[in-house]
């Protein structure tokens, strides 16, 4: 099975209540704060080193039985030029996506450098989903 190397949407940032480990790297997540600067629709997002995704692919995800992957609570915020910008705008429900897999093995994994990892039945199902801003490329091992 194809994979690729999926460098999502980058809709906001790592806000001020996420717990990370900086003595490795990439740094390690222990609390994840996601805080929104904006939002283009994408059900897949990141903010270094971390992912997450809209309840309705985690769901679809789950149902799929992909592999390599568990899923957490987020703490979503909205920064004041989200608000500003688009006020009144309102979030789907998101989780962590937390990958676990092998590269190149498992649906959903991490390369080394930090990249997150898709086979192509996991990317099949968040682009029906909604993936128009992320860069697909193939992954070599």
């Amino acid at each position: 099975m194809a994979h690729f190397v999926i460098e999502p949407e980058v809709a906001g940032g790592l806000g001020a209540r996420t717990v990370l480990d900086r003595s490795r790297h990439p740094p390690v997540v222990q609390k994840l704060h996601y805080e929104f600067d904006g939002w283009l629709g994408d059900v897949l997002l990141e903010s270094f080193p971390a992912f997450i995704v809209t309840q309705e692919a985690q769901q679809a995800l789950i149902e799929d039985g992909v592999t390599g992957v568990r899923f957490d609570d987020v703490e979503v915020s909205l920064s004041a030029t989200f608000q500003e910008t688009r006020p009144g705008a309102a979030l789907p429900r998101f989780v962590w996506l937390r990958p676990e897999g092998e590269p190149g093995r498992d649906d959903i994994a991490v390369a080394r450098d930090g990249r997150l990892v898709l086979s192509q039945r996991a990317l099949d199902i968040v682009q029906a989903l909604g993936l128009s801003q992320a860069r697909v490329d193939p992954f070599t091992k």
